[in-house]
């Protein structure tokens, strides 16, 4: 009887990761660290300016920032019943069913694959000249991706409080460097005069808004990331939900100021020449006219601890979806498996390392672009996937309190999350229309349709499984989604009393 026991009591503590040890600071730190504040404002913000010539930027982060509000009110009331570090592959399997939770399981794969493998073009390529001024050296950009690569695969298998506290260090330098640059730009502002023109709502009631939205978008990836850590939150009713409004606030400030702040020291009517002549370095040149070269330099490096930030932030959260999958048995039970000396998800994130490693060598002997090719392409595709997952949880979230609704008030099981689930639906189908523009592409490339088709692929593919396994393995389907008491409910030890018993269902 004792030899019984045993293995199941090792089986469902290797299943479990560890509890306690986050609290709110540490959540918005892994979430403002993935969406990458210096990375945006040097990178994304002006390549908007320029590819879209649209100047309502500032203007479109905070629309997006009320949107993703809206979402917000009914994402974290349901992870009041549903706490589970699969997020939205748990959210969609209750709201609308195992077989298409199962879908969006492998569309957040995919995503998030993208958005952490695409990093490490850009680490490459930013550390390489840096270190070539520093030290007179000039690694190939694989040499420096490779250094961040295992950096990264080293701290995935420690506690998760250890990479909170390293990210705690590189954001808050980052977000201290964003709002002094934001700062120097509107104290120099271009004619003597600080304008806010770019803040009408008329520049967002032009052609390329759908591509500006979009964008916008892209630059919050990240702020949902706070569920996936709510297994390991000391209190997750109160951690997920104060961690996903603070970060939604801070990101829209930091980015809106920070837009809002380029075309004031460049002028409204210069900021897209200045943007399409000088790229990311636009950031950087004003901050050398401004402030002294020292500052620009700084800048420099803290870009590139932005993305080593959200590198490690985004290695975090796709190793704790592999988790979540093999714990239920979705995927192969080994993902499932926790290291019992730091209670990391430790096979997840091996596997999560040796992706990006087989990334890095394969761009590398292929000579493709690291920036381009491996960056921007597969960082605006995985944030596209996001966007989808998103749209499709806020029409699970109004589903799954159709059906539970718990007490709550009407606003926030279902006139929160419709207005979300509708103006979110409208994003989606503008950047489906516009993705020719977000990727940088002719409007006949190829890419048009494989991103979209990509993930259209993914997720049948998906819910083709989660299908097979409802006939074949129905004890695995009856707890598809529910996190960690799967692992308990598939326990034969003994009867499960009628209260106990997961509803096949859907």
């Amino acid at each position: 009887m004792t030899r019984t026991a045993s293995p199941v009591a090792q089986s469902n503590l290797s299943r479990t990761l560890a509890d306690g040890r986050l609290g709110v600071p540490a959540v918005v730190f892994f979430v403002l660290s993935a969406a990458a504040p210096l990375t945006v404002t040097a990178g994304v913000i002006p390549t908007g300016y320029a590819v879209t010539g649209v100047t309502g930027i500032p203007l479109a982060f905070l629309v997006v920032a009320v949107v993703l509000a809206l979402f917000s009110v009914g994402y974290v009331a349901m992870a009041r019943h549903v706490a589970n570090a699969g997020a939205f592959y748990a959210y969609i399997a209750r709201g609308l069913g195992r077989p298409a939770g199962v879908g969006a399981a492998w569309v957040a794969l995919l995503a998030y694959n993208l958005l952490q493998v695409g990093l490490y073009g850009a680490v490459g390529a930013a550390a390489t000249p840096l270190l070539d001024q520093w030290l007179g050296i000039a690694p190939p950009w694989w040499g420096s991706a490779v250094l961040a690569w295992a950096l990264v695969a080293v701290l995935g298998v420690l506690r998760v409080d250890v990479n909170g506290t390293v990210l705690a260090v590189l954001l808050v330098a980052e977000v201290g460097v964003v709002g002094l640059y934001a700062a120097a730009n509107l104290a120099h502002p271009a004619g003597g005069v600080v304008t806010v023109d770019t803040l009408a709502p008329g520049n967002l009631l032009v052609p390329g808004v759908g591509a500006i939205l979009a964008l916008a978008v892209l630059g919050f990836v990240g702020f949902e990331s706070a569920v996936v850590f709510s297994e390991e939150s000391r209190n997750p009713r109160r951690t997920v939900p104060t961690a996903t409004y603070l970060s939604v606030v801070l990101i829209a400030v930091m980015y809106a100021l920070a837009s809002w702040a380029m075309t004031v020291a460049t002028g409204p009517d210069r900021v897209v020449t200045a943007a399409a002549e000088q790229g990311p370095e636009l950031v950087f040149n004003l901050a050398a006219g401004q402030l002294g070269q020292p500052f620009a330099d700084i800048g420099h490096a803290l870009f590139l601890t932005s993305l080593l930030a959200a590198m490690i932030s985004f290695h975090n959260t796709t190793a704790r979806y592999m988790f979540a999958l093999g714990r239920e048995q979705v995927l192969p039970a080994a993902l499932g498996r926790t290291s019992r000396r730091t209670g990391a998800p430790k096979v997840g994130s091996l596997v999560q390392s040796a992706i990006g490693l087989a990334v890095i060598v394969t761009y590398a002997v292929a000579g493709w672009d690291p920036l381009v090719q491996l960056f921007f392409w597969c960082g605006t595709s995985g944030g596209i996937g996001v966007l989808l997952l998103v749209a499709a949880t806020s029409v699970a979230v109004v589903a799954f309190f159709a059906h539970c609704p718990a007490g709550l008030p009407l606003s926030r099981r279902l006139v929160a999350p419709a207005l979300a689930a509708g103006a979110l639906g409208v994003v989606v189908t503008l950047a489906v229309a516009n993705i020719d523009t977000l990727l940088g592409v002719s409007p006949d490339s190829p890419l048009r349709w494989v991103v979209p088709g990509g993930y259209l692929a993914a997720a049948l593919v998906g819910v083709g499984w989660g299908l097979a396994l409802r006939s074949a393995r129905p004890e695995v389907y009856a707890t598809i989604g529910l996190g960690a008491k799967s692992a308990v409910l598939r326990v034969p030890a003994r009867p499960a009393s009628p209260a106990e018993k997961p509803a096949v269902g859907r």
